[in-house]
C-alpha cells in the first residue's frame, strides 16, 4: 500500500467521483475556538466517501472478474458505493447487509441495482453466506477497508485535502477523520505524508466502539466487545483492519472519542451553519473538533463529514438538539 497506488486510483476515478471542497463557517469556528475546514464527502456520489474506494476497486479488476460480478459486506455506505460502481461498470453486485441496517441504506442499495441479501447480526454468519454465494456465482469480494485498491480510492480524499490546504496556506493542522476499519483514515494519512507532511491525521470514533483509539495507545489491534448498539453505525467495526492499522500506527496521532449526543449536535450544526446533511457516524470528526477542543492543537483543524445517509427520524432527532 503506497502513494503510487493512490495516485493511480485518482487517475482512474477522475471524472467519475466528485471533487469535494473545503468549507468553512465562522459560526462553527466560534464553537471550536479555531478555524474548522470541512471536507463534505456527504456530497459525494451515494452520499459517502465509500464510492471512491468502490470505484477504484472495480476499475482495477481484470475485465473477466469484473464481468462475473462482485460481492460485498456492508451496513450501508460501502454497499451503496459498490452497487453504483458496479452499475457504472456494467456488472452485477450482491450486497450482504445486516437486517438492522438503516432502511434508507437498504432501499438505496437496491435502487442502485444491487441484489441485497439480509442476515441477522449476531445470529447468522455473514462470512459463510458470502463464501457460499461467491463460490456458487464466481463473484469477486470487494472488502470495505482491508483491500489495497479500496484504501487507494479513499486516499484520493487526502490528495484533495492536501491540494486545498496547501493552496490556502493551512499548515500544522490536525485532520480528523471519521474512522471505522481505517480505510479512509489510512488512505488520507498516506496521501498527506506525501503531499502535506505537516498535517497530522487523527481518527474519531464513538464511545464504546473506540477500537482504533485503544489500538493506537497499546500498539496492537484491539477489538470491540459489541458489534452494534450505537447510532454511529457507519463507523462501527469489530476491530481495525489488518492493512490500515500499521499505516495508522505509523502516521496518526491519538484517537478522539465522541458521545452520541455530540454526534447529534454536530449533525445539527452542520445543517444549520453549512446546510449539510450528515449521518451520526459521518459527523464524528466534526463533533470531535467542536466538543473536544482541548485535545486538538493549532489554529486550524480539518475534518471529514464522511457520509450523509441518515433516516428522517434520526435527522429529526439531531435537529431537536438545536
Amino acid at each position: 500500500m503506497n502513494i503510487e497506488m493512490i495516485r493511480a486510483a485518482a487517475t482512474r476515478i477522475h471524472g467519475h467521483a466528485l471533487r469535494t471542497p473545503l468549507l468553512n463557517s465562522g459560526f462553527l469556528d466560534e464553537i471550536a475556538g479555531r478555524r474548522i475546514w470541512i471536507k463534505p464527502e456527504c456530497l459525494q456520489h451515494t452520499g459517502s466517501f465509500k464510492f471512491r474506494g468502490a470505484y477504484s476497486a472495480l476499475s482495477a479488476l481484470d475485465p473477466v472478474s469484473r464481468a462475473n460480478g462482485v460481492i460485498a459486506f456492508s451496513s450501508g455506505n460501502h454497499a451503496q458505493g459498490v452497487a453504483l460502481a458496479a452499475r457504472m461498470h456494467g456488472t452485477s453486485a450482491v450486497i450482504i447487509m445486516p437486517s438492522d441496517a438503516p432502511q434508507l441504506k437498504i432501499d438505496n442499495t437496491r435502487a442502485y441495482g444491487a441484489e441485497v441479501v439480509l442476515y441477522k447480526r449476531g445470529g447468522e454468519d455473514r462470512d459463510e453466506i458470502g463464501d457460499r454465494l461467491s463460490r456458487e456465482r464466481g463473484l469477486t469480494l470487494v472488502k470495505p477497508f482491508d483491500e489495497p485498491e479500496v484504501i487507494a480510492g479513499q486516499g484520493t480524499t487526502g490528495l484533495e485535502i492536501a491540494q486545498d490546504a496547501n493552496a490556502m496556506g493551512i499548515t500544522n493542522a490536525d485532520v480528523i477523520v471519521c474512522c471505522g476499519g481505517g480505510g479512509l483514515t489510512s488512505g488520507i494519512a498516506l496521501a498527506l505524508e506525501a503531499d502535506a507532511p505537516t498535517l497530522r491525521v487523527r481518527p474519531a470514533e464513538p464511545e464504546g466502539f473506540e477500537d482504533v483509539a485503544r489500538s493506537l495507545r497499546s500498539g496492537v489491534i484491539e477489538s470491540n466487545a459489541a458489534s452494534s448498539g450505537n447510532i454511529c453505525d457507519a463507523i462501527i467495526t469489530p476491530q481495525p483492519g489488518v492493512i490500515p492499522f500499521p499505516i495508522m500506527k505509523r502516521l496518526c496521532g491519538p484517537g478522539l472519542v465522541i458521545s452520541e449526543d455530540e454526534a447529534l449536535s454536530a449533525m445539527a450544526q452542520a445543517f444549520l451553519r453549512l446546510k449539510l446533511v450528515a449521518e451520526p457516524g459521518g459527523a464524528a470528526a466534526l463533533a470531535a473538533a467542536l466538543y473536544r477542543p482541548d485535545e486538538i492543537q493549532g489554529d486550524d483543524v480539518i475534518v471529514t463529514i464522511s457520509g450523509g445517509n441518515v433516516d428522517p427520524a434520526m435527522f429529526t432527532r439531531a435537529l431537536e438538539q438545536l
